[in-house]
C-alpha cells in the first residue's frame, strides 16, 4: 500500500533520540526548551509552546483566547474535528463557516456573516497547507475585536509573500503527527508574541501549574503552586529530540513536497475530470496534502467509486474532510444542519487526497497517476502526458 502521507525518518534523528535516552532527562527537560527556542526561531515568533499533540495546541490556543462558556468562535466546515472540539473543550460554541470552492479555505466573506455579539474569536485553517487570506481575516478580527487563531497543523514550512507560518495569528497552532511537515511521533506546538498568551499556555499543559519539576529542582524546593485547572499536555524530551532534528530538514521536506506536487499539477493536465485545488499567488505552499476535486460526471465514478477501486490497487488516498457539522455528535448537538455551508458540502462529495510525502519516487507518483486513468478507462480523455 503506498499510503498518502508517511514520516521521513533518518539516521540524524534516530541518534538525537538515542542521545535524550542516555540522558538524565526524558519528559519536560531541557530539550524542550531547546526546541520551544528553535522552533520561534525558525518561524520568526517570539514565543512556542510545545505541547502533546495539535488538538493539545488547539485547546491551550482556546484557553490562553479565554474561550469560556457560551462563546462563539468561527470555525471552517472543512477541517478535522480537533479545529471545533477545541471550542466545546472550554464550553464554547463553534459556528462553520463555508469555504472556498476553489481552495477549501475558510471564506473571509461568510465570516462577516456569522459574527454576533457572542463572537469571541476566529479559527483559520490552513487546508493542505496553503495559508488563509490573513490580510482579510486580521481586518475582520481587528474591527470586532476578535481573537484570531491559525490551525497551522498542515502548513509548517509555508509562507505569504515573506512572512511565515506561524506570525500570521495572535496564537498559531501547528502538530507534529508523522504525517505532517515534520514530526515527534506526537506533539504540538503554538507560536504567539503575546508573552502573557505564553506563559498561561505552559502553566495550562502542566495541570495548571506555575512551575514545573524542573524548575523546582533547580531552586530546590519541592513546593508548588496549582493556580489554575490544567491538563498533562507536556512534551518529552525524547519527542523534543526527535522535533527538533526534523526542523533542521523542513526546507528540504518542503521543496520535495512542492516537486511533487508540481509532478501532479503536470500529469494531470486535462481539468475535466480531476481538478486540483487552486493556489492562491502569493503563497508557498506546505503541500501537507495534494487534494483534487474528482467530477463524477466526467470520469463515469463517483468520488467514493474512485476511493474503492484505487484503494483496492493499493493505492492509499483518502478523503479531508467530511464537514464537521455532519458527523453524528455534531448532529446531536446542533440539531438539523443540512446546507449550513453549501459550498463545503458541494465539494465533499467530490473531494479526494493523493498521497503525498518526502519520500515519494517519481515511480511512485507515476504509479497514482496511470491507476486513476486505469480505473476510468479514459486515458486521453483524462489529459494524462505519457509516462514513457
Amino acid at each position: 500500500m503506498l499510503p498518502y502521507g508517511q514520516q521521513t525518518i533518518e539516521a540524524d534523528d534516530i541518534r538525537a533520540v538515542l542521545r535524550t535516552l542516555e540522558s538524565d532527562w526524558l519528559t519536560t527537560g531541557p530539550a524542550v526548551e531547546r526546541f520551544e527556542e528553535c522552533f520561534a526561531r525558525a518561524v520568526g515568533a517570539r514565543h512556542a509552546v510545545a505541547v502533546s499533540s495539535g488538538t493539545a495546541a488547539l485547546h491551550s490556543a482556546m484557553v490562553a483566547a479565554g474561550i469560556k462558556s457560551n462563546d462563539e468562535v468561527i470555525v471552517p466546515a472543512i477541517s478535522f474535528v480537533a479545529t471545533a472540539n477545541a471550542v466545546i473543550y472550554c464550553g464554547g460554541k463553534p459556528v462553520f463557516t463555508d469555504v472556498d470552492p476553489e481552495t477549501l479555505l475558510i471564506d473571509p466573506v461568510d465570516v462577516i456573516k456569522k459574527i454576533t455579539d457572542k463572537t469571541k474569536a476566529i479559527v483559520a485553517m490552513d487546508y493542505a497547507g496553503q495559508p488563509c487570506d490573513y490580510d482579510a481575516l486580521r481586518r475582520i478580527a481587528n474591527q470586532h475585536e476578535l481573537t484570531l487563531i491559525a490551525d497551522a497543523c498542515h502548513s509548517l514550512g509555508g509562507k505569504d509573500d515573506d512572512r511565515n507560518v506561524g506570525t500570521f495569528a495572535d496564537l498559531n497552532c501547528f502538530s507534529l503527527h508523522p504525517v505532517k511537515p515534520i514530526t515527534a511521533g506526537e506533539g504540538g506546538v503554538i507560536t504567539t508574541d503575546n508573552a502573557e498568551f505564553a506563559q498561561a499556555m505552559k502553566v495550562f499543559r502542566n495541570h495548571g501549574i506555575s512551575d514545573d519539576f524542573r524548575a523546582r529542582e533547580k531552586t530546590a524546593t519541592h513546593s508548588y503552586a496549582m493556580t489554575t485547572l490544567g491538563f498533562n499536555y507536556r512534551l518529552t524530551d525524547i519527542q523534543s529530540a526527535l522535533a527538533a532534528s526534523q526542523l533542521k530538514k523542513l526546507n528540504r521536506f518542503t521543496d520535495r513536497r512542492n516537486e511533487i506536487a508540481s509532478r501532479y499539477d503536470d500529469l494531470l493536465a486535462d481539468p475535466s475530470h480531476v481538478t486540483p485545488l487552486s493556489k492562491r499567488n502569493s503563497v508557498r505552499h506546505a503541500c501537507h496534502l495534494y487534494v483534487v476535486r474528482w467530477n463524477e460526471t466526467k470520469s463515469g465514478l463517483t468520488r467514493d467509486e474512485a476511493f474503492q477501486r484505487l484503494r483496492s490497487q493499493e493505492i492509499g488516498v483518502n478523503v479531508h474532510y467530511k464537514p464537521i457539522y455532519r458527523n453524528p455528535y455534531y448532529r446531536e448537538l446542533l440539531g438539523c444542519v443540512d446546507h449550513r455551508c453549501p459550498m463545503a458540502d458541494q465539494v465533499y462529495s467530490e473531494i479526494l487526497s493523493l498521497p503525498i510525502f518526502p519520500s515519494m519516487t517519481l515511480f511512485d507518483i507515476h504509479r497514482v497517476v496511470r491507476e486513476i486513468s486505469r480505473i476510468i478507462d479514459r486515458d486521453q480523455k483524462l489529459g494524462i502526458r505519457s509516462l514513457a
